[in-house]
């Protein structure tokens, strides 16, 4: 049997994992992986603050899906061939045990994402794949035997399969080759990130967390609810971080400025929070407001919130009328933040959009256009919920892409 050529173009996680499942699947497969940095795993690198978010322990495919704005429906079935504790397990048998946190992430043992890098690496070198950096691709051409490459350098490469996966950054050449060859790209926005909010009611209270708030952009159908951080930017957090991926197109298109209502302490309703104030006031009459907190919220916070409903600081609960009940339960309730740009969350860099997905088969995460051609990782149109659920994409679009192109019937044009 002759050799196959497989072109890999990108040396990200799902790159990296494309070619060595490829390697794995077909002996008789050359595989070449061309990134045009010096640094192949670069965001696997940095991720997780340096301990690399490898994936997250959740094992049932459909529920696992839910984490994907984008994308979520198609992975089902993807995520049933290649899952979190497939991950888990080929790590293990390479000597890299990963471990869970109580809400679900899964790191390296290690704390170190040094320990992933290293092992990817290592595996694609003892598998004979050749790696091949500071080499980007310029073009590809599909002709009847295969696939012609123009490198960076200069130089020419054909093969038999192609892999995109160069991520999903606006202006990667992915989208260039995906877009030359017919594909549609939708066009890529951030996802995952921070919101801008200079309100005086967080002045000064960077570092202030509430383990439960519900969020929601009124008249935009944005709703979440988690942890809320406020930061010296605004506000953060996996309710603020949920809500930027659900909404990551809509939030563009808004130009990033926005009303946005947060209910700092959802377990109550309208109803039941004016009564639990009434409660507070007929109990402790000559508590100050200030101090009395039957919300449960941090004090700063509630401090304030006391304070923008227009209560001094040295009121007490037997001087609070009614009205001014209401106002505070509004407050605490459904205040509303002027939300004025965005801000990156830590070093992650994700985006919505990329390669429709109508035109990738998710079984083998071919073109359903281009015979030969294949797409992993975020330069399709899929993105997860911080927590691990983007490199299990990666790692999953990556392994059915590798197998198919390591053992798929070669396919000629028209």
């Amino acid at each position: 049997m002759s050799e196959r050529q497989i072109g890999v173009v990108g040396g990200g996680a799902a790159g990296i994992f494309a070619a060595l499942a490829a390697a794995g699947a077909g002996p008789e497969s050359r595989v070449t992986v061309f990134e045009a940095t010096a640094h192949p795993l670069a965001k696997v690198r940095i991720s997780g603050g340096g301990r690399c978010n490898v994936t997250h322990a959740c094992f049932e495919p459909a529920a696992l899906a839910r984490n994907y704005p984008r994308g979520g429906r198609e992975l089902v079935g993807a995520l049933s061939r290649w899952q979190p504790r497939d991950t888990v397990a080929w790590f293990a048998e390479r000597g890299v045990a990963l471990k869970a946190e109580t809400d679900g992430r899964m790191f390296p043992v290690t704390d170190n994402s040094a320990t992933i890098v290293d092992c990817l690496l290592g595996s694609a070198r003892r598998a004979g794949i050749a790696l091949r950096t500071r080499c980007g691709v310029r073009s590809a051409a599909r002709g009847r035997s295969g696939f012609k490459l123009e490198l960076t350098t200069g130089e020419e490469f054909r093969c038999d399969r192609l892999l995109l996966a160069t991520g999903g950054n606006r202006t990667n050449t992915g989208f260039t080759i995906a877009g030359a060859f017919g594909h549609a790209i939708e066009p890529p926005v951030p996802s995952l990130f921070t919101f801008g909010c200079t309100d005086p009611r967080l002045q000064g209270l960077a570092g202030v967390a509430v383990e439960d708030a519900a969020v929601d952009v009124p008249g935009a159908g944005l709703a979440a609810r988690g942890p809320l951080l406020v930061t010296h930017w605004g506000l953060s957090g996996p309710a603020i971080l949920r809500l930027s991926a659900w909404g990551a197109r809509a939030l563009h298109d808004r130009d990033y400025e926005f009303p946005l209502k947060v209910n700092w302490a959802p377990r109550f309703n309208a109803e039941t929070l004016r009564a639990e104030l009434a409660a507070a006031r007929a109990e402790h009459p000559r508590r100050q407001v200030a101090s009395g907190n039957p919300a449960g919220l941090p004090q700063r916070l509630w401090e304030r919130l006391v304070a923008a409903a227009g209560i001094s600081v040295d009121a007490t609960w037997s001087g609070t009328g009614n009205a001014a009940l209401r106002t505070l339960a509004a407050q605490v309730g459904a205040g509303e933040f002027a939300v004025r740009g965005k801000s990156l969350f830590k070093d992650e860099f994700v985006t919505c959009g990329g390669v429709r997905l109508a035109e990738v088969d998710f079984k083998t995460m071919e073109s359903r256009l281009v015979p030969g051609l294949h797409f992993a990782g975020e330069v399709l149109d899929i993105d997860g919920l911080t927590g691990g659920f983007n490199f299990q994409a990666a790692w999953t679009t990556g392994w059915l892409a590798g197998r198919a192109m390591a053992s798929g019937e070669l396919r000629a044009e028209g």
